[in-house]
This record gives structure tokens, C-alpha cells and sequence, in this order.
């Protein structure tokens, strides 16, 4: 049966992760109060993050940089901003 979470992302309850997927703390925060939906709506993100950015993971402050962009959007609403992207017009 799947664990469900009250998500402070989506502000519903919601499926949870099937295992803490970040280390430390902030880990166990992420698995107890953010859903698979919101964890996933996150991961498209980071990837362009990463690759707008040019983020390099072995480099502590581009991780640093990172972990504070997810903070921002999981736990306090905020949008990442990528500099030239453009999100598709919905008609």
C-alpha cells in the first residue's frame, strides 16, 4: 500500500516516496512532507538547472547553488528561474 504525505508542495495529501532519496536532514524532510508528484515536478527542474547552467556535481558550490534551489521550490514556493527558457503557450 503506498505511504501517502500531506505535501507542502502541492498542499494535498499525496502519494509519498518510496524511500529517502536525499541524505542528511533535508532527506528525511523531503521524505516525510514531499509527494512523488512534487519530487518529480522537481527532478524536470534540476535537470535544466543543471544543463542551462552548466552546473558540474563534483563542484561543492554548484551543489550548494542546487540544494538551495531545491529548498526555494519544494518548501518555499518559489520558481526556479532559467534564464532562456521559454514554457510552450498553451492554446
Amino acid at each position: 500500500m503506498a505511504r501517502n504525505v500531506n505535501c507542502v508542495y502541492l498542499n494535498k495529501e499525496a502519494p509519498g516516496l518510496d524511500f529517502q532519496l536525499y541524505p542528511g536532514d533535508l532527506g528525511k524532510r523531503i521524505f516525510d512532507n514531499i509527494s512523488k508528484e512534487a519530487w518529480g515536478l522537481w527532478q524536470q527542474k534540476q535537470t535544466m538547472l543543471i544543463n542551462e547552467k552548466k552546473l558540474n556535481m563534483m563542484n561543492l558550490e554548484d551543489r550548494q547553488f542546487l540544494e538551495q534551489q531545491m529548498i526555494n521550490f519544494l518548501f518555499e514556493g518559489k520558481q526556479v528561474e532559467i534564464e532562456g527558457y521559454v514554457p510552450p503557450v498553451e492554446d
